[in-house]
């Protein structure tokens, strides 16, 4: 019922827009072979949606009727995903969604070329810190600033470098506050 009723749904926007020739997109098939008169409507509950559905399709010039499978269509599979998302006030205007289609994937366009490839591992830079407080050469203040955070998360044993697990890192800041607590500064008692 409720793939009938979102056909419905879009037809009566259709209707309302004036659109005369309209192509419906739908992944059931069910719906769409009833309304194409390919396959039998015998659900009681059907029959009236199938005949609300064939009275307002007399509104077009040319209206025709598509079977798109669910794995062939991902925009509607977005679109569902979005619509589920957004709680809409009946007293609001409803905002229109802006999208913009690109040919090649998004990331082509954020990459960078770089001049020289290294061979170090991507971690290179926060061994580098954990081990001896370095940062890289042309680092600015804000990828200092950056690799201190990254780096807090690491522990560094002999050679190796290991990531902290969440419950490891609570542990360690109330072990060292411990350790701080029981020492004496100089010249306070």
């Amino acid at each position: 019922m409720a793939e009938y009723e979102a056909c419905i749904m879009g037809i009566r926007a259709a209707i309302e827009h004036k659109i005369k020739v309209l192509e419906v997109y739908r992944d059931s098939a069910l719906v769409i072979y009833q309304l194409k008169g390919e396959w039998e409507t015998r659900d009681p509950k059907l029959i009236s949606y199938r005949r609300l559905i064939l009275e307002l399709i007399k509104e077009f010039d040319d209206i025709v009727f598509y079977y798109l499978p669910r794995e062939e269509n991902q925009m509607a599979d977005d679109l569902a995903t979005l619509a589920s998302m957004i709680k809409v006030n009946q007293l609001e205007d409803v905002k229109l969604i802006q999208m913009s289609i690109y040919e090649a994937p998004a990331h082509c366009y954020n990459l960078e070329e770089e001049g020289e490839i290294d061979d170090r591992p991507w971690y290179h830079d926060i061994l580098r810190y954990v081990k001896n407080r370095e940062y890289p050469d042309q680092a600015t203040e804000n990828d200092k600033r950056t690799l201190r955070r990254l780096a807090h998360d690491y522990v560094l044993d002999g050679e190796i470098l290991y990531k902290r697990r969440k419950d490891q890192r609570k542990s360690m800041r109330a072990s060292v506050g411990h350790m701080l607590m029981g020492l004496q500064w100089p010249g306070k008692l």
